[in-house]
């Protein structure tokens, strides 16, 4: 075939195109608010309309036989039919996909994720976008649930401390107002009382105080080499007091080659926390088993005291900052330091896990136990 010839054919179905693809860009301009379904529409139709129109206008200035363009005419439109009708189906199907695409997006964002994603698998970038967001959603409901954990605890732990604190304020206001009036019989008496009010109230802040720095992050540690035998033995002398007061015992069973690294002061609060705990919900003539043993690369420190347990739905919580539990684990005012506001144990969970340890809390069928596990180079 002459070049003139190729060129000819080549200039007229270039120029069927453009003006098929000008058409077709000023219906997507005036369509550009209207559904994906029809802007796809209108793409298909310009590509098949570009190609049969080319078709159309080369045969007819080929010049050939009517009959040979009646045949060119007739294949070109049956093809640019079904092809049309062809595509047409496919992007149903796109848009089908599109709009499951984004119902799954409305119940990742509603909390209800839908029960399937058959219907997106249109594609493997589809398939891939829906495991995504499901994904997504499992993790957003999982931090839905945590948020909603941790706020129930901030009004429990409100609701507490304002009880704690209206509590001993109240008496100090009478005790006080006693005094003023001179109907204080025992003024030294009064003055035992508020001081023990006052202590109270100090523990409770300190406790406060150490919590916010656990929960921001801001608690500093000072790790240095000490004895888990140590520990423990300054702990138990510290309340050993209280504990024969209220007639149960201690017992050590711990070892000088227990050692660990971290801040000798918080671990010995935490030491004083779990121990005052115990003996708070120890019956008398109850003992009280403190252990230190070695577990591959970590110490283990063991609290087990003969009470009266904690209910299993409880063990899950028995660490959340103003967690109190059962009547049978209910603090009262609190011991040697502590302010009896179910503060301890969460400052005493933040406290091991500053130390990259961890602390959990069992049944043992005669009383319940803490386990504190700490790395060997913490």
């Amino acid at each position: 075939m002459p070049l003139a010839d190729v060129a000819a054919i080549a200039g007229i179905a270039l120029a069927c195109a453009l003006l098929v693809g000008l058409a077709g860009v000023v219906a997507l301009w005036l369509l550009r608010r209207r559904s994906l379904m029809v802007q796809l529409c209108v793409v298909i139709l310009a590509v098949v309309l570009s190609f049969a129109a080319g078709v159309l206008a080369v045969a007819e200035a080929m010049y050939i036989s009517p009959h040979d363009l009646l045949v060119v005419v007739v294949v070109t439109v049956i093809s640019a039919v079904v092809a049309l009708g062809v595509a047409v189906l496919l992007s149903a199907q796109l848009v089908r996909g599109i709009r499951s695409l984004q119902q799954l997006t409305h119940s990742v964002g509603d909390g209800a994720l839908l029960d399937g994603t058959g219907s997106l698998a249109v594609n493997a970038d589809f398939t891939r976008v829906a495991d995504e967001l499901v994904a997504t959603s499992e993790r957003l409901a999982a931090a839905r649930d945590e948020v909603q954990l941790l706020d129930r605890s901030r009004r429990e732990l409100i609701a507490w401390i304002s009880h704690d604190l209206r509590s001993p304020l109240a008496g100090l206001r009478a005790m006080t107002e006693a005094l003023d009036d001179g109907l204080a019989e025992d003024p030294a008496r009064f003055h035992r009382q508020m001081r023990r009010q006052v202590d109270h109230m100090t523990d409770l802040v300190d406790s406060l105080f150490q919590l916010s720095k656990i929960t921001s992050g801001t608690l500093v540690l000072r790790p240095e080499p000490m004895s888990l035998h140590d520990l423990v033995s300054d702990a138990v002398a510290e309340l050993a007091p209280i504990a024969q007061a209220k007639g149960v015992s201690l017992v050590e069973l711990t070892s000088p080659d227990h050692t660990v690294v971290g801040d000798v002061r918080e671990l010995a609060r935490v030491m004083v926390n779990l121990l005052a705990n115990a003996i708070e919900h120890t019956p008398e003539n109850g003992t009280i088993r403190i252990s230190t043993a070695r577990e591959d690369d970590a110490m283990l420190l063991s609290v087990q005291d003969s009470g009266a347990g904690i209910a299993h739905d409880d063990l899950t919580r028995v660490f959340e900052p103003g967690w109190r539990g059962t009547d049978a684990r209910t603090p009262g005012a609190g011991i040697h330091g502590t302010s009896g506001a179910g503060l301890g144990l969460a400052i005493a969970r933040g406290i091991v896990e500053a130390h990259n340890g961890a602390i959990s809390a069992h049944n043992t069928g005669i009383g319940s136990r803490f386990d504190v596990r700490l790395p060997v180079g913490a």
